[in-house]
């Protein structure tokens, strides 16, 4: 029997560089710096050159990121925020945590992206924001959300948890809109050995107020201006990142390799790929496959040692936690179809040729 393809190996990518981590654990150890400090600081700075922006605030996680945000914002109680229906449901969070109701929009039927011809509908007195994910590393249409945005006088802001070194139009994820809102949750194309998130922006006074935010409403010590949150990046995780930086242009072209012989080499009709416009370049955080039986599938890869998943089985919009705002199926049909049929297959920088290989027969083999 082959030996088994997980869907996702961090040992192995943890193993190529664990020297290094255990050198940055050490510096760590050794200045005591672990809530914020030194190596958070300079991580930020870091992760804003990359992104091209002018600022960074690391912070907890990827959704106190989404939360932060949206409070820079301004955004609160009686307020609208578009949200996709297809997204993981940390992106709707972010914008309930204010006291705002997330309006979701459905996804294209071919990139999988909020669908920028649905904007115009949902789009009301009370909306502040358009929330935009680049689902899965494929940047959505930012130009076309834009302009509507812009008619409207509304902010968009970027969710990138899936999406580091992603670029449109050949600018970085990230610069585009008001704020760009990255996760580094371990299985990320950027992790941390824990939790992690930031806000990137080209205005610092966005990421001046979640500097504070972040630090219990303080930019004074003791001197608490509004009511803040406890969501500093941790020192060591700011440490290990900066590791990891130095690598993901490696490991994004490696992905973005995986992802161009899927794209090329699997040719079952029954299989549905996900489309990237020529005007971006995805950096294959999932390779997310539709078939019209998922079950089947999955068993089917299994059967051959491959472990697939699924991401994700229920739309935003369906979820029982948002049952309250009254949507219903049929609300969001792309978002709908996708739930029920989407696979996730094997994607991971330390992926061997033959293992690519064996994902691509398996693939190819499946009849449904």
């Amino acid at each position: 029997m082959e030996d088994r393809i997980n869907r996702i190996d961090l040992k192995r990518n943890i193993a190529s560089h664990r020297q290094e981590y255990l050198e940055a654990f050490e510096r760590v150890l050794d200045d005591a710096a672990f809530s914020g400090g030194a190596y958070a600081d300079r991580f930020e700075e870091e992760f804003a050159r990359y992104c091209g922006v002018k600022a960074c605030s690391g912070v907890n996680n990827g959704t106190s990121a989404l939360h932060c945000a949206m409070l820079a914002l301004g955004i609160g109680p009686g307020d609208e925020v578009i949200v996709p229906a297809n997204t993981y449901i940390a992106t709707a969070w972010g914008v309930t945590y204010t006291g705002a109701a997330p309006v979701f929009v459905d996804c294209t039927a071919d990139t999988w992206e909020l669908d920028p011809d649905r904007l115009e509908a949902a789009v009301t007195e009370r909306t502040k924001a358009i929330l935009g994910v680049h689902l899965y590393g494929q940047p959505f249409e930012f130009g076309r959300v834009k302009e509507i945005a812009d008619c409207h006088g509304l902010y968009v802001v970027e969710d990138c948890a899936q999406a580091h070194g992603a670029l449109y139009e050949g600018k970085m994820v990230g610069s585009l809109g008001e704020m760009g809102c990255f996760s580094f949750y371990p299985g990320k194309n950027l992790y941390a050995f824990g939790e992690g998130g930031c806000v990137t922006s080209d205005n610092e006074d966005y990421i001046r107020h979640i500097n504070r935010l972040k630090n219990q409403g303080c930019d004074v010590r003791y001197y608490h201006d509004e009511v803040g949150y406890n969501m500093r990046l941790e020192g060591v995780q700011g440490a290990v990142l900066s590791v990891s930086l130095k690598y993901l242009d490696q490991w994004t072209k490696r992905r973005q390799e995986i992802g161009s012989r899927y794209l090329a080499e699997i040719r079952n009709p029954l299989i549905t790929m996900q489309r990237h416009p020529e005007n971006t370049q995805s950096v294959f955080h999932l390779f997310v496959i539709t078939t019209p039986d998922r079950n089947r599938f999955l068993a089917h890869m299994e059967e051959a040692g491959i472990f697939c998943d699924m991401h994700y089985p229920v739309p935003c919009h369906l979820q029982k936690a948002y049952a309250g705002l009254g949507y219903k199926k049929g609300d969001c049909p792309n978002a709908e179809y996708l739930s029920e049929h989407c696979n996730s297959l094997p994607m991971y920088p330390e992926l061997t040729e033959a293992e690519i290989g064996r994902v691509i027969d398996a693939c190819n083999s499946f009849r449904g």
